[in-house]
């Protein structure tokens, strides 16, 4: 029988193992979107953006949106929202773990019934086979997580030039993943961008920044698609949730570049790669100190904007570079 001594070890040993496993979550930049990829772009959501001077390598696939992907297409770059409270590993990993600690709790570990030097050797089989299981899921899961290939660069325009003239995005095109189990594909059309669309695009990278600083909901509705506005609220609440306040100043764009323009039935796309500069900081929502400064003083992202007949551009997706 193990001494109680024993069974303290064992169970500080344990519980030590258990918080160096914890595998936290990823410190997301500040700013809308937190730096990462969502949003929808009709029937190009599952495809990446095309390279362009401003962002050479192109743009990143989706990892969140509300725009089912059509059947059989490929969707490599799509993450399904995790359920609260779980990490990844799913029920095995977390299984396999709280079977041990609860053993440990108990005196007995995986194996039970140990005692003296059997009990250290069977600890450290334990700690040991933890220790792979956790090795092959972060090894699975960062496979998992590797963007698929984007296609060959080209450019067709800037933000200060003139309409857009086409190109090889510029007419009829398949939906993203083209036609699978005899479904038609999606009839696009040519849209011409121009100036006046330019500025209202760069408007928007303002206009929606200094919404997002004063947490304004209503204006972040109005300017951006519902499923955006859905998405910025939900970082909203959880900054508020952590006592802070994301302070976006000084946005000025530096350079910027057509990507794609389509249009899909009554609706316009257009997908612009931006290279901004801003000052971004979170600030303690009580006392106003400063908390987080984010280092680069520059972002580069592709935005997507969608209009539909009579009214203007809103934002439909913000996409990371490669």
């Amino acid at each position: 029988m193990l001494t109680q001594f024993s069974r303290r070890r064992r169970t500080a040993a344990f519980l030590a193992l258990a918080a160096a496993l914890t595998v936290a979550a990823p410190v997301a930049e500040a700013r809308p979107g937190g730096g990462g990829s969502f949003g929808s772009r009709g029937s190009r959501t599952y495809t990446a953006p095309s390279a362009t001077p401003t962002a050479p390598g192109g743009g990143s696939t989706m990892q969140r949106s509300q725009t089912a992907p059509s059947p059989g297409m490929s969707n490599p770059g799509m993450q399904a929202p995790a359920a609260p409270g779980r990490r990844f590993g799913g029920g095995f990993f977390a299984g396999l773990l709280g079977a041990g600690l609860l053993g440990a709790l108990l005196g007995g570990g995986f194996f039970g019934g140990l005692g003296g030097l059997a009990s250290m050797i069977g600890l450290l089989f334990q700690v040991g086979l933890v220790v792979l299981v956790v090795m092959l899921a972060v090894r699975f899961f960062r496979r998992r997580s590797e963007p698929a290939g984007a296609g060959a660069p080209y450019a067709r325009s800037t933000l200060d030039g003139g309409p857009n003239q086409g190109g090889p995005m510029g007419g009829q095109a398949p939906a993203a993943g083209g036609s699978f189990g005899g479904a038609r594909p999606v009839q696009t059309r040519k849209v011409e961008v121009g100036p006046a669309d330019y500025q209202a695009f760069e408007r928007l990278l303002g206009d929606i920044q200094d919404a997002y600083t004063r947490e304004d909901r209503v204006t972040l509705g109005n300017l951006a698609t519902p499923e955006m506005a859905g998405y910025f609220d939900e970082e909203l609440r959880n900054n508020a949730a952590q006592g802070v306040v994301n302070k976006i100043t000084d946005v000025k764009l530096l350079q910027g570049d057509l990507a794609e323009a389509w249009g899909e039935d009554r609706t316009d796309y257009a997908t612009v790669a931006m290279r901004y500069a801003l000052k971004d900081v979170m600030v303690d929502r009580a006392s106003g100190r400063v908390v987080k400064t984010e280092p680069a003083p520059e972002a580069v992202e592709l935005w997507t904007f969608q209009r539909q007949p009579g009214r203007g551009w809103v934002l439909s997706a913000i996409q990371q570079t490669r």
